[in-house]
């Protein structure tokens, strides 16, 4: 056993050794570089894998700026051959026939994603719809040759619709416009905006349905990504098969929305997840179930609810007898619960004690395990499960986040980030004991440069809380100089860094080799460490956290080679947050960067879509007596008159999750105070400007915050 540790160690630090023989600094540009892979899928007999990859490349319609295109790749899992690209245009979303002689993907025509179905080895595709709404989630039937997919259209078109409301209905709960208890139509009233009341009322419906004259809102959930919707919308399911000019027919109905279809083994019916409530208005309901589907006559059937809770991620055993599902609640802080319902005694009630937000639910060809991953400790490990037991066995490490996984009868496939590497897919033997790489989208130009590797350290706060942080040193350390450091602050603030983070490998890469030393943490509240941990910011955004993240930096400057004189701290969304409130409580940064934040947590409720969070946080509304105080408290805009750091201050112009206000106000709060604040505002960019914004914008509000902490720290290098 001892041999096999040291074997085992040697093997890593001869991997990091090679992995670092690069020589060529990571540059701002290089984010043009990675390819991000996702959507994998195996073939039903394990011989090929077909995914997606999201690549960026020059826009042809304007060549002086960038844009994404994502394709469809199919890959031998014999790694005989090189992958291949399955089709030139923009694709996604790809499914394998039963028979493995066809895939099944997305592609969007004349701006509307469509369903097309091609050779699994070649040829010519075939578009098969050609729908109003656009078509999604594309699923073959396990025997025979239908195809499931799903579109998403508002209220308005499904009034209309002659296939999903053939008899004209109405919805039967109340739509919450002051005055009328249920929908009211007027198009049997010709409009008139001189004419009598109803006449007037559709005059101004008709300007409604005129999106340039007005949007009148009563829903409660109005606000999107990136402007205001007014409408509700609704998912359904449709069958069809796969010939050009086939005729869909809906398998859901109704003004509710369903999600997560897929085929029970036998083909003769539809599980499916729907917040089905014919009385309640859909933005009231915090509750779902899961419900069965003819395909024979239509009939539906609720299989699963529990009062007050919400069911998801449902996943069917390869037998037909057990289906893995999730369940959390809303308006609270939790993680949701794992449960296996088993058709055959389904009043047994099977859990898995796992106390970790799991994903990917997939279970193996002998439905004897359930495979999944779960954030945690910094990385997305694999997780297996065995029936006959129900204990989870952890099948990788914490240093690398894994997702898109598929379990075949032989082989685990799956996309690895670590360190050496953003995205790959890998292979395996079910039980992960001997992966190898299948792709080399990134590998090829990242083997040549030259990489800082993390060090993970502990800190025990005030609670008693294990806090996890990472430090990374500036690429080209120099030993006799004093370095600048970056505290780097996630977001949620439910998230998790750590290795195996997507998001931030260029983004740590890039500093480390402008010469600065990278340190982020996981404060209390972040996901990955429990129910426990995950409520240990509760009442408590600020001071705690700070605690944590700011202990962290300590343990860096304690290492001997950062300058304490040079410290520099940033971070997006809810890490905005605590980046504002950090420099309005103490003096020692340098300089500071809020990216897309939240600074007053009344206005958030108001401007917010993720408003959610004040309730599930603070215990409350803002007009709530014994919450007032707490949100003031907590509120870093409260302290804004204690703020003298340098602070660039960062918003998308479109963002509706955090909500533009909030850089404004803090804006223009720290100009009338005459201190040293720069604002900066992206035009049309939501708060995914990071992750999947304009890449112009992207490489901009890099750059901008490398420059303005330049004008404080100095040169590095």
């Amino acid at each position: 056993m001892k041999k096999a540790l040291f074997l085992a160690v040697l093997l890593t630090h001869a991997y990091c050794v090679l992995a670092q023989q690069g020589t060529e600094l990571m540059q701002v540009t290089d984010m043009i570089r990675i390819k991000q892979i996702s959507g994998l899928t195996l073939s039903h007999k394990g011989k090929n894998v077909a995914f997606t990859v999201n690549a960026i490349i020059l826009d042809k319609k304007n060549p002086q700026d960038y844009t994404y295109k994502t394709q469809v790749w199919v890959a031998p899992t014999d790694h005989s051959s090189a992958p291949r690209l399955l089709t030139d245009s923009a694709a996604s979303q790809p499914a394998w026939s039963a028979d493995d002689q066809w895939i099944a993907f997305i592609s969007a025509v004349k701006g509307k994603p469509q369903l097309f179905v091609v050779g699994a080895f070649g040829g010519r595709p075939v578009q098969i719809t050609n729908s109003l709404y656009g078509v999604s989630a594309p699923q073959w039937a396990p025997k025979g040759k239908q195809l499931l997919y799903s579109s998403n259209l508002s209220l308005a078109e499904l009034l209309k619709d002659s296939l999903l409301n053939a008899s004209k209905q109405v919805p039967a709960w109340n739509t919450e416009k002051p005055g009328f208890n249920r929908y009211t139509k007027y198009n049997h009233v010709k409009p008139d905006a001189n004419g009598d009341i109803e006449a007037i009322r559709s005059y101004l419906a008709q300007d409604e349905a005129d999106r340039k004259v007005v949007k009148v809102f009563n829903k409660l959930n109005f606000e999107g990504e990136a402007s205001t919707e007014p409408d509700y919308r609704f998912t359904h399911y449709f069958i069809t098969q796969p010939v050009a000019g086939a005729v869909s027919q809906p398998l859901t109905s109704g003004f509710y929305s369903f999600s997560n279809a897929q085929f029970m083994p036998d083909g003769q019916s539809v599980v499916l997840t729907s917040a089905m409530d014919p009385v309640n208005n859909p933005d009231r309901v915090m509750q779902s179930a899961i419900y069965s589907i003819s395909l024979k006559d239509g009939n539906l059937t609720q299989l699963i609810s529990r009062a007050g809770l919400s069911l998801a991620n449902a996943a069917v055993s390869a037998n037909g007898r057990y289906m893995v599902y999730t369940v959390s609640k809303g308006l609270e802080i939790n993680i949701p619960a794992i449960y296996i319902h088993d058709f055959k005694e389904p009043a047994k009630s099977i859990t898995i004690p796992l106390d970790r937000n799991a994903s990917n639910f997939t279970w193996s060809a002998d439905s004897k395990h359930l495979y999944f991953t779960a954030q945690s400790n910094g990385g997305i490990p694999i997780y297996r499960v065995s029936i006959a037991t129900l204990k989870p066995e952890q099948l990788s490490t914490f240093d690398a986040g894994m997702s898109a996984l598929d379990v075949g009868k032989n082989l685990l496939a799956y996309v690895k980030t670590e360190v050496a590497n953003p995205y790959e897919i890998y292979t395996s033997d079910l039980a992960n004991k001997q992966p190898k790489r299948l792709t080399s989208f990134n590998n090829d130009w990242v083997k040549n440069k030259k990489l800082s590797f993390p060090e993970k350290k502990y800190y025990t706060n005030s609670k008693g809380m294990q806090v996890e942080y990472w430090i990374m040193k500036p690429t080209n350390l120099d030993p006799a100089k004093k370095h600048p450091v970056m505290l780097q602050i996630h977001g949620g603030p439910t998230a998790m860094w750590g290795p195996g983070e997507a998001s931030m490998w260029h983004e740590y890469q890039y500093f480390c080799a402008q010469g600065y030393g990278i340190v982020y943490s996981n404060p209390r509240g972040s996901g990955g460490y429990g129910i426990n941990f995950l409520k240990g910011n509760y009442q408590d955004w600020g001071a705690g956290p700070s605690e944590d993240v700011l202990a962290a930096l300590d343990g860096t400057l304690a290492q001997g080679w950062a300058d304490p004189s040079k410290t520099v701290v940033t971070g997006g969304s809810y890490a905005g947050y605590l980046t504002a409130w950090l420099v309005g409580h103490t003096n020692r940064f340098t300089a500071a960067s809020a990216q897309r934040g939240v600074y007053d947590l009344n206005t958030f409720f108001g401007e917010g879509n993720a408003w959610r969070l004040v309730p599930m946080y603070f215990g409350g509304y803002p007009w709530d007596e014994q919450v007032k105080p707490i949100l003031a408290r907590e509120s870093p805009f409260t302290y804004v008159n204690r703020i003298t750091t340098p602070f660039l201050i960062l918003h998308g112009e479109t963002d509706l999750r955090t909500g533009i206000v909030q850089g404004e106000m803090m804006y223009k709060a720290l100009k009338v105070l005459n201190r040293p604040v720069e604002y900066v505002q992206h035009p049309g960019a939501t708060h995914e400007l990071t992750r999947s914004g304009n890449i112009k914008q992207r490489i901009d509000q890099m750059l901008r915050i490398y420059e303005f902490f330049g004008r404080y720290v100095g040169k590095n290098d």
